[in-house]
Parts: C-alpha cells; sequence; structure tokens
C-alpha cells in the first residue's frame, strides 16, 4: 500500500511512514526555491532558509538552538531550486517538543535585521567558498547555460551585489507569496503511530492559517544546443555534457534514472567508469546525473581529468553514449542494470532523513507516495526498449 497523505484542517498536506528505529525525522517542505525569485530579489529563497532560525516571536535564537540540542536532535534546511526545507532529526521520545518548535519557526519567524545582516556576511563567504571550487563552480554555470534566461538557471547562491539589495520586507514577502497553503508538505518518519502525529500537527499547524495563493511557473521552453569554453589557472580539465530532459511528473524518467545509473553511477562497473578510469586511468571522476524539474529535467555527465586527457575522454563518452543509443541491452544486461540500481535505491533509504525529504518531496506532486517495494516493481517492469528510448531521446 502507498504511503497515505493527510489534509489538515487548514490545507497543509502531512505523509507519514512508521518505522521501529529510536529516531525520528521531521520536515516542514516547501514548493518553492529560486526559480520562484522575483527579478528584484535574486537570492531570496536561500537568505529565508539562513534566517529562519533566527529567532521567533516567543524564541530568540538561542533558545531555538538549545531546544533542538536539549531534545537530542539536530536542525538543519536546505534550498534548490524549486524547493525549501526545513527539518530535524531526534530522539522520537521527543516528538511532540519538536514538532512544536518547528511550527514555531516556520509560522512565527521574526527575522531580526541584526541576523539578517550577520546572515548575509555567511551567504558572502559561501559564495566566495563555491567559487574558489571549479568542480562545484561548474554545475552552477552549465545549469545557468542550458536554461539560459529562464529562472531554473539562476544560481542558488546568487552574487554579493544582489543578496545586499535583499531587506527585511523582501523576505516576509517572498514567504507570504510563495509559502501558501497548497505549497506546504510535512513529513514524518519514524516510530511514532499514526494518530499521535496527526494529533501533533493538528495541534501546532492548525491554528495558523496560510494564504491559498494561485502561483504559476514560467516553463523553459526555448533550448538550444550550445558550447562554452573558459580558460582557468587549473591543475585539471573540468567539463560537463547534457540536454534537458524528462521532467519529475514523466513515466519515461524512471528508464532515464535506469540509464543514468547504468552509464556513470555510483558503482565501480558503470560504463564510463570502467571504459576511462578503470582501463584507462585517464580521469579520478566521471559521473552521469538526472535531476528532475516539475516541468522539465536535465541529465549530464562530469568529468575531471588532466588537461591532455580531453579530447580522448571526449572520444569515448561519445562512443558509450552511441552504444546506449544503437543496441538494446541484452537480458542478463538489463537484469544486473536493475540489481544494481535498486540495490543503490534501497541503501538511500536506508537513511531515514533522505527517505523523510524525498515521501516529502513526493507529496507535492500526487495524492499519494510509492512505498519502496511499490518502487522496486515499477521499475523492474522496465524492459530494455525504454531504456532505449529514453537514450535517443535524451
Amino acid at each position: 500500500m502507498p504511503h497515505p497523505i493527510f489534509f489538515l484542517p487548514n490545507g497543509i498536506k502531512l505523509v507519514y511512514k512508521q518505522t521501529d528505529s529510536p529516531i525520528s525525522h521531521f520536515g516542514v517542505l516547501v514548493n518553492a526555491g529560486t526559480r520562484d525569485e522575483p527579478e528584484g530579489m535574486l537570492g531570496v529563497a536561500h537568505l529565508v532558509e539562513h534566517t529562519i532560525f533566527k529567532g521567533t516571536s516567543k524564541r530568540t535564537s538561542r533558545q531555538v538552538i538549545r531546544q533542538i540540542e536539549n531534545a537530542g536532535g539536530d536542525l538543519n534546511a536546505s534550498t534548490s531550486k524549486e524547493e525549501t526545507f526545513f527539518h530535524a532529526s531526534f530522539l522520537s521520545s521527543e516528538t511532540k517538543r519538536i514538532i512544536e518548535l518547528l511550527a514555531d519557526i516556520f509560522f512565527n519567524a521574526t527575522f531580526p535585521e541584526k541576523e539578517i545582516k550577520k546572515e548575509k556576511d555567511v551567504v558572502y563567504e559561501e559564495i566566495k567558498f563555491y567559487q574558489d571550487s571549479p568542480t562545484e563552480l561548474i554545475f552552477d554555470e552549465f545549469e545557468s547555460l542550458i536554461f539560459k534566461d529562464h529562472p531554473i538557471g539562476r544560481n542558488i547562491l546568487e552574487t554579493k551585489k544582489s543578496i545586499r539589495k535583499i531587506q527585511r520586507n523582501d523576505i516576509i514577502n517572498f514567504i507570504k507569496t510563495n509559502y501558501t497553503k497548497e505549497q506546504v508538505v510535512l513529513s514524518y518518519i519514524g516510530n511514532i503511530d499514526e494518530a499521535k502525529i496527526k494529533k501533533y500537527c493538528n495541534q501546532y499547524f492548525t491554528p495558523q492559517s496560510l494564504p491559498l495563493i494561485e502561483r504559476t511557473r514560467t516553463p523553459f521552453l526555448n533550448y538550444q544546443p550550445q558550447k562554452l569554453f573558459k580558460k582557468k589557472n587549473t591543475s585539471q580539465t573540468h567539463l560537463l555534457i547534457g540536454n534537458i530532459a524528462y521532467s519529475i511528473i514523466e513515466e519515461k524518467r524512471h528508464a532515464l534514472l535506469l540509464l543514468t545509473n547504468l552509464l556513470g553511477g555510483q558503482g565501480f562497473n558503470s560504463r564510463l567508469n570502467l571504459a576511462i578510469r578503470e582501463k584507462r586511468g585517464l580521469a579520478y571522476t566521471v559521473e552521469a546525473y538526472y535531476n528532475p524539474f516539475s516541468d522539465t529535467g536535465l541529465f549530464s555527465i562530469y568529468l575531471g581529468c588532466n588537461n591532455g586527457f580531453v579530447d580522448n575522454c571526449l572520444q569515448i563518452i561519445n562512443k558509450e553514449m552511441e552504444k546506449v543509443k544503437s543496441k538494446k541491452l541484452g537480458t542478463l544486461q538489463l537484469h544486473y542494470a536493475k540489481k544494481q540500481f535498486l540495490g543503490q535505491l534501497a541503501i538511500a533509504n536506508e537513511a531515514k532523513l533522505n527517505e523523510m525529504l524525498a515521501i516529502g518531496r513526493s507529496a507535492f506532486y500526487a495524492d499519494e507516495v510509492e512505498t519502496l517495494d511499490e518502487a522496486i516493481k515499477n521499475f523492474e517492469t522496465i524492459d530494455a526498449f525504454q531504456v532505449l528510448e529514453a537514450a535517443n531521446e535524451i
């Protein structure tokens, strides 16, 4: 049976999974990220993540930290192109206290001016860190190139100049516009029973109302293949090749996930790793990625290699891509490709924090969320022709 989704009286979704672990994970997930920022507020979504924990109408910043630490827990947040997540991991016995704390932070954050100024300085340092790391920087520049002149192409951190312009009212207005009832999901994994989780969420999240605002995202339509070369004073060449891909709601995404893992997944026996690293020693890192968004997606292959090996590596990458386009997988090849991918999926689900975020994210797009067993069954039905079709389309 899929994980059910419940609706609180104020319209917020709640998705729940019970486990036998002594540790629980609870998150407030918002379907709003950098692509939803107005032109004059670039970087505000990430700044919300940095400042929302800095005090509420009844707690100081220090009291927020003390409550989570006294409960033996960990409080964190993240921002992506389309989502912002606020979440905690803690001893299950502290579940009620932590749900109350996150509700207080989510609804009653005060965003003190001095904390905003301080966190801006932290973000400036974060920007410098990424600019000093070519392996991080190339991914941002690549997405800006692929999604040129579109909100998805925006850098999550943005620039010091754009961050400096953001004021407290901008943060509050962004929240009012995007943190609306149809965009918020509560997600829980732990060993507290369903009735209690519903009770706690109703108790602390229902009394507060959220607006119902119709929000439309600008679709990405004008993809143009192109090349960009930049000369940097680095000992390695960093390379990304890619294309737009399936959205998070398209069925074909399952075949592309399988194909991505086959080409450049985490295993040592991925085709690109075998051909470039294991057989020839031409690179330390070669990996393939598939990142789906709500209305589009991105497939890419990353390579870091000695400056003199680039042409050779490119030839090998193109050769491997041509193989998966021209020849469907044999029965045994498909069987082992599925085994490897599903094993990695199961291992990833062992990290319950990641699973809590994953089922919450799925709840943005559906009224029920598939279990791991259901996901495995769906992947088992993929045939070699579907993988071949994904290879040729992407």
